[in-house]
């Protein structure tokens, strides 16, 4: 894990990609449970057997679900310490590239695009996390995610 410390320690690392992340399963039970708990229980997602004869010939994981999945997938990768506090502020470009099929493998890639002092002397760092799955091409998620700390 790459520990970004206070504002020079991150600034160091602008440009540099921080590694890889453990691989996270996506299983039915996960995808069900975001079903619930977001009220979006579209077919695709949800109806195993309906799934089968539809275009992925299984169900995959919601595009927000797989967003969703970014702390978990990232607290291995990288975390900022030398701040009072830190939020995630939000974000500036989401794309879904792949989807993410039941009993998927995922693991998340961080890189540090910027970092810069904003408003009240607070530091706004942007990364870029990929979110890729297990022996596809294409990533499932690529967000520049904007994080504000405080000093």
């Amino acid at each position: 894990m790459v520990v970004l410390e206070g504002k020079e320690g991150i600034l160091a690392r602008v440009g540099q990609d921080l590694g890889h992340g453990p691989w996270v399963r996506i299983t039915q039970e996960r995808i069900n449970q975001f079903a619930e708990a977001t009220g979006d229980h579209q077919w695709i997602h949800v109806d195993v057997e309906r799934a089968k004869t539809g275009p992925y010939g299984k169900t995959i994981a919601h595009g927000l679900l797989t967003l969703s999945m970014l702390g978990v997938l990232s607290r291995d990768v990288f975390t900022f310490k030398g701040f009072k506090m830190g939020i995630n502020y939000g974000y500036e470009k989401i794309r879904f590239p792949a989807t993410v099929p039941v009993d998927s493998n995922l693991r998340l890639a961080a890189k540090v695009l910027s970092c810069e002092e904003v408003g009240g002397g607070n530091i706004q760092t942007v990364m870029e996390l990929t979110v890729e799955v297990e022996g596809s091409a294409k990533p499932a998620c690529v967000a520049q995610m904007i994080f504000r700390h405080v000093p």
